[in-house]
């Protein structure tokens, strides 16, 4: 079908005379007229022009239980009633890190933050300040935040990135100098050893490694079996510690995140998106011996919407909720994610279509290749992203909304009948390809 798109064209031109490419966030570019949405409730979202569609982005993965949860809008309504910022302490912070204590394997002190980006930037800061040692361990394909220190060969161009095993940094965006990856290491994920070498070439220099433990960035690719474990014990062996970075994973694949899920527990884990179920939360956890540089005032950390009233009045309900409700919301969103890659993969075959699925069910990846797995970002790659752009563009018309390289994510409003729906209209978009 052909959407109705007369007002969002309108919003579109009106937006690009005042906000610079006419969207907030570069993640909201797509190669036509952006959504621009009226209202989103559950597992569905309706735009300015009055088409619906099925919601598999979830405003990028925070909204676990769906779209506007009534335990989320009572939660911050009350509140806004008591205080919107304080810039002091408040009961709610304590009961959120609490409960952050009580799912998280690594989580023995708490720090919070707004964003991803900060966090996973505190986590850094962190690790150098308390090791004293400069260099940091990242791997390609991998994202933490889109600041400077860590904003390097996230999507590189292959011709650019130097050889697979030992990859050269290339910065993600114009204004990112250079010398800003002087104290960056970068190598292969799902690679141990790679890894093993690099550490092996700076010996006694790295402070961390960091890494998504599902790499969620670059399609939905598991660590390949002892993968993690190996790492954990390379950077036992060394000095070094591990974070790993679950702004997406986190109280998503499981109540404990990745860490629980896969078993392996760092040294530091970051923290968002899902925790507060839409609301603009991040968080730093880790061991307590590794805190201590910023509860001692070793390390620098602030911010003055840090453990913002509002928002952690939003993670309190949502974490509550996701604990004590934890065996049966993660299940069935595990069985829904499962039945509905099972039915693309049907289709994709049916069709004759080279299709690849990698995930968990709560969030999985479709790749066009003709190859049998995805472990690293050269695989991605060299994977179809053009046709997945167009795919992206003929599910929007069939009301379906997913992330445009592919990568959808379930919630817990989804039911059987938004999979049935979704499945027939992925088959009208892929046979349109």
């Amino acid at each position: 079908m052909t959407r109705k798109l007369d007002r969002s064209n309108a919003l579109y031109e009106r937006a690009r005379a005042a906000i610079a490419g006419g969207v907030s966030s570069d993640a909201r570019r797509l190669p036509g007229t952006p959504l621009y949405l009226e209202k989103a409730h559950g597992s569905r979202l309706w735009d300015v022009d009055g088409n619906t569609y099925l919601d598999y982005v979830l405003g990028q993965g925070p909204a676990i239980l769906g779209h506007s949860p009534e335990l989320l809008a009572e939660a911050v309504s009350a509140q806004m009633r008591r205080g919107v910022t304080y810039s002091a302490q408040h009961l709610t912070e304590i009961e959120v890190a609490e409960r952050v204590q009580s799912m998280v394997p690594c989580a023995e002190l708490v720090r919070f933050n707004s964003v991803g980006s900060e966090a996973a930037h505190a986590a850094i800061r962190l690790a150098r300040g308390h090791t004293g040692r400069p260099k940091i361990v990242k791997f390609e394909g991998h994202y933490h935040g889109w600041l400077d220190p860590v904003l390097f060969s996230v999507h590189p161009p292959v011709d650019q990135a130097g050889p697979g095993d030992h990859p050269v940094p290339v910065p993600g965006s114009a204004g990112v100098a250079a010398r800003q990856a002087a104290d960056l290491v970068l190598t292969a994920w799902n690679d141990i050893e790679a890894l093993t070498a690099t550490i092996a070439r700076h010996r006694g220099e790295i402070a961390a490694i960091v890494m998504e433990p599902v790499l969620c960035n670059t399609g939905a690719i598991t660590p390949e079996e002892g993968y993690l474990a190996a790492v954990r014990q390379l950077c036992d062996d060394e000095g070094i510690l591990l974070i790993f970075d679950e702004v997406i994973t986190g109280f998503r694949l499981a109540p404990g995140g990745a860490q629980q899920r896969l078993g392996i527990t760092p040294d530091l884990g970051v923290f968002g998106k899902a925790m507060a179920g839409g609301m603009q939360v991040s968080a730093l956890a880790g061991k307590a011996t590794v805190m201590e540089s910023i509860a001692a005032g070793k390390v620098a950390h602030a911010g003055t919407f840090n453990s913002h009233p509002v928002a952690m009045a939003g993670a309190r309900a949502v974490l509550e909720l996701l604990d004590e409700k934890r065996d049966d919301i993660y299940p069935r969103m595990e069985r829904l994610g499962r039945r509905l890659m099972d039915g693309i993969g049907a289709i994709a075959s049916r069709l004759g279509v080279p299709m690849l699925i990698h995930g968990t069910g709560h969030l999985f990846q479709l790749y066009f290749t003709e190859a049998t797995d995805i472990r690293n970002y050269r695989d991605f790659a060299a994977t179809d992203r053009s046709a997945m752009a167009r795919l992206h563009g003929l599910l929007l018309d069939e009301g379906i909304n997913t992330v445009p390289r592919g990568l959808w994510f379930l919630s817990a409003a989804h039911t059987d009948e938004d999979i049935d729906q979704t499945l027939t209209a992925f088959e009208k978009a892929l046979s349109r390809l």
